[in-house]
């Protein structure tokens, strides 16, 4: 794994922007797995900016809260509509979402299964890192589940800013494995602001452990870490990188 340390959000942003980019020239119809939440947002912007740079560009959903409908503000769905579905007009064939209201869960997390393999694999993975080291929805556990499926979420994460105006509690979700993000091509993480500084600290030091899920990426072949500098302050990396 590779870690560059940008000197605020907005070069983050733009670094993570050409690093899209220069992928889609090589495979103009590669598939993107597309992270949620507020670390992507302003590089999701600046693709939309341009989006005949992704006009053959395939996507699917990362995660999902269960029980959270496709059309509700808090969703991972309503999130990625707003934020790269409409704005690069991408086409429902050109689009793997996940129904985070589906009337069985388990059957949704088949049929994305399905629908990956049928695409398959993905060609870059964006991810953003959780409080508590997760990937995706992916939380510390003794064991994981390698493909999409159910997951029941730890407390830090049924208190994500994105749910708190969530009609119910939501305390599972919908989320790709740690085998569907480990067989990307490419995985792209973005790490910003001080409240990431704990977990990327631990991931910073190349240690495999179940209690921190992001360690897995360092099995991975070709894992980028880019991350700002607020992030990166008293890791170890911030002195790597001028």
């Amino acid at each position: 794994m590779r870690f560059t340390v940008l000197p605020n959000g907005e070069a983050l942003d733009r670094e993570a922007a050409a690093f899209i980019w220069e992928a889609a020239e090589a495979r103009p119809d590669l598939l993107i797995c597309l992270a949620s939440g507020g670390t992507p947002t302003g590089t999701y912007a600046l693709l939309a900016q341009e989006p005949e740079r992704l006009a053959h560009a395939r996507f699917i959903q990362l995660d999902e809260w269960a029980g959270v409908a496709p059309e509700d503000p808090a969703s991972c769905a309503h999130y990625l509509y707003r934020t790269v579905q409409d704005p690069l007009a991408v086409p429902p064939e050109r689009w793997i979402g996940i129904r985070g209201d589906a009337p069985d869960a388990a059957a949704e997390c088949r049929r994305v299964a399905a629908a990956l393999e049928a695409a398959g694999p993905i060609d870059l993975c964006i991810l953003g890192l959780g409080l508590n080291g997760h990937l995706a929805l992916n939380e510390p556990a003794e064991s994981f589940d390698p493909f999409c499926h159910v997951a029941t979420l730890a407390e830090q994460s049924r208190s994500h800013p994105m749910v708190a105006a969530a009609a119910h509690p939501v305390r599972q979700g919908l989320t790709l494995g740690l085998g569907d993000i480990l067989r990307a091509r490419r995985i792209l993480l973005m790490v910003s602001g001080a409240a990431k500084r704990t977990p990327l600290a631990r991931l910073a030091a190349p240690r495999i452990t179940p209690t921190l899920p992001a360690s897995l990426m360092w099995l991975h072949g070709d894992a980028v870490c880019l991350c700002d500098r607020e992030a990166a302050a008293d890791t170890g990396l911030d002195d790597a990188d001028p």
